[in-house]
């Protein structure tokens, strides 16, 4: 029987046969040493991390005599990856990832939470700049971050991220996309691509080397807000925390009953926020692909799987009206916006056909589709529409009617159903012949129970500090 590593190396063959020529070589020594932290500093960091504790890195103050003269790498990088995105290949990568920079800055996400790294991991660096060491102060501050994963990935590391702008801990460090993942759409914004190649030696290289020269962008971060009455038991996704401290406005009247005791949950979103048939689609898709990974063999997989499953759920064949569970959104929610420059809350008409709402804040969505489309001046205009930017404060709300509807704006033979610009979103959502309604945030969806006596709560508002990107352009 061959050992892993034989196993390993034929697989890594088996990547390099399907490869192509690219650009001009990078030396990987000088791609080291420009990315490279000293390892004193790698190992302060990974002690640090390892026991919880930021102080746990200061007896790597006293240096060895080969990090007498250390100085801080121009620009230092940590990646972050998700060794179940990009069809179950990310140990490889992750090895190839750790050969090129070091095994201290290559972060499976799995083990090391974002949050862990940001309070302990660059914490220590903090610490160690407080105590006079040039070296941490200037590889905190030219701080870098590379995702290797998909757009959940992605937006949980910048979610993690946005706490050190709360904690006046700046600057905070801008984050570049290896697109690991199914859609992509945060990677395709951004200029990092909708996949990565089978050429994937060569594109982790140039990955390193485009981050390490990148102009920084920014990009509007979304805070999602929802209240249920005490007593709903969901599963939250990663990108949702249980929190107590939480205000809705209250200049705004309800239309069902406000439970005494209320339960929240809060989080970030970059790309979108979605209710109705799709996030029905992406939650079943979600839970299949776990309980079933040998499914999850790459994107294309992904995509076909998901299409087919798709099919499934009664978005295409089953009439509305069939079945209580199946009609549209009008029948569960109100919705209240505040439109631009306008600091009223305003109520939106849910069309009687739309059964997916979107909220969405990029121009890629289901892997590079723009649903909300390229609008006329002139029909901006008679909207009331600006032109759709991914930092201008603004929420594109379309709505999806059925599959094939949803099908044909996907193609973009068709836009999608039109229904707002928005600053701020506030939605309530009814229980009833509805049992359960289903949500999802760029791309991580849950199932929402929903009481039959009490309102469920949905409030969505800008951050107030956008999120600090890489440009791959």
């Amino acid at each position: 029987m061959d050992s892993p590593s034989s196993s390993s190396s034929a697989i890594v063959e088996s990547f390099r046969g399907c490869g192509i020529s690219s650009s001009p070589r990078l030396c990987k020594e000088e791609l080291r040493q420009k990315l490279t932290m000293p390892q004193y500093l790698r190992s302060a960091m990974r002690d640090s991390i390892r026991y919880n504790d930021e102080a746990a890195g200061d007896s790597r103050r006293v240096r060895s005599d080969g990090d007498s003269n250390a100085v801080a790498p121009l620009v230092p990088i940590v990646v972050f990856i998700n060794p179940r995105s990009g069809g179950r290949c990310g140990p490889l990568l992750k090895e190839r990832l750790q050969y090129l920079i070091s095994a201290e800055q290559v972060l499976d996400i799995l083990d090391v939470k974002p949050h862990e790294f940001i309070r302990y991991g660059l914490g220590c660096l903090e610490m160690l700049a407080a105590l006079g060491d040039s070296c941490a102060e200037e590889t905190r501050e030219r701080l870098r971050i590379l995702v290797a994963g998909g757009d959940g990935s992605v937006g949980w590391v910048l979610g993690c991220l946005s706490e050190l702008h709360a904690q006046g801990r700046l600057p905070v460090p801008p984050v570049g996309i290896i697109p690991l993942g199914t859609g992509n759409d945060l990677s395709r914004s951004f200029g990092w691509g909708g996949s990565f190649p089978f050429s994937w030696k060569a594109a982790i290289k140039r990955s390193l080397h485009k981050a390490s020269i990148a102009p920084l962008c920014l990009l509007d971060s979304w805070r999602f807000s929802i209240s249920m009455p005490e007593g709903t038991v969901i599963e939250p996704p990663h990108c949702l925390k249980h929190t107590t401290e939480f205000t809705f406005d209250e200049d705004l009247e309800i239309e069902g009953e406000l439970s005494e005791n209320v339960i929240y949950y809060e989080g970030v979103f970059y790309n979108y926020f979605s209710i109705g048939m799709d996030a029905q689609v992406a939650y079943g898709f979600h839970n299949l692909r776990n309980e079933k990974p040998y499914l999850a063999q790459g994107p294309i997989a992904n995509k076909i799987i998901y299409s087919g499953y798709s099919c499934t759920q009664g978005w295409f064949f089953t009439p509305c009206s069939s079945d209580p569970r199946l009609r549209g959104l009008k029948n569960i929610l109100r919705m209240h916006v505040k439109k631009i420059n306008s600091s009223e809350w305003e109520q939106v008409p849910v069309p009687t056909s739309v059964r997916a709402i979107v909220a969405l804040n990029l121009h890629s969505y289901g892997s590079g589709r723009n649903p909300w489309g390229n609008l006329t001046p002139e029909y901006l205009e008679k909207r009331g529409f600006v032109e759709a930017k991914v930092d201008d404060g603004l929420l594109e709300i379309f709505g999806l009617k059925q599959g094939w509807h949803a099908s044909f704006v996907m193609v973009e033979l068709i836009s999608a159903k039109h229904i707002a610009q928005a600053s701020a979103i506030r939605l309530e959502v009814r229980g009833g012949e509805w049992k359960d309604a289903y949500m999802q945030m760029d791309g991580e969806p849950w199932k929402q129970p929903l009481s039959k006596d009490f309102s469920t709560f949905v409030q969505i508002k800008r951050e107030p500090f956008q999120s600090i990107m890489l440009s791959g352009d």
